[in-house]
């Protein structure tokens, strides 16, 4: 009986570990290329790798073994460094949705049409 609930507890922790490095993978390829170099960071090629690569290892190995437990370290460095520091410079949610402003507004503001 307590095998079972540490199996069960096991499935549940590796589905979140397995959703995190999703949420990562997906987040990491809405966002634009060139704010990964203007905040200073890998590009984006290397954080979709690493992050395909973390959800991959965290679906195919057990969590007791360590290439899950490196791919849940590259996750929260995504989610925690990487992510707002490209969401700052990005300025906005990189989801394709704008929020507020007008089609004319650049990135000092509206504008006016040399006037």
């Amino acid at each position: 009986m307590l095998m079972l609930g540490f199996t069960g507890f096991l499935g549940l922790l590796k589905i979140v570990l397995m959703a995190l490095a999703a949420f990562g993978l997906i987040d990491a390829a809405f966002r634009r290329e060139d704010a990964f170099r203007a905040a200073d960071k890998q590009n984006k090629v290397f954080w979709l790798i690493v992050l395909g690569i973390a959800l991959v290892v965290s679906y195919l190995f057990s969590i007791l073994s360590i290439l899950p437990i490196a791919g849940v370290i590259a996750s929260i460095v995504y989610i925690v460094d990487v992510r707002p520091a490209v969401k700052q410079v990005s300025g906005g949610s990189g989801w394709g949705r704008r929020r507020g402003g007008s089609s004319s507004d650049g990135p000092y503001g509206p504008y006016n049409g040399g006037r």
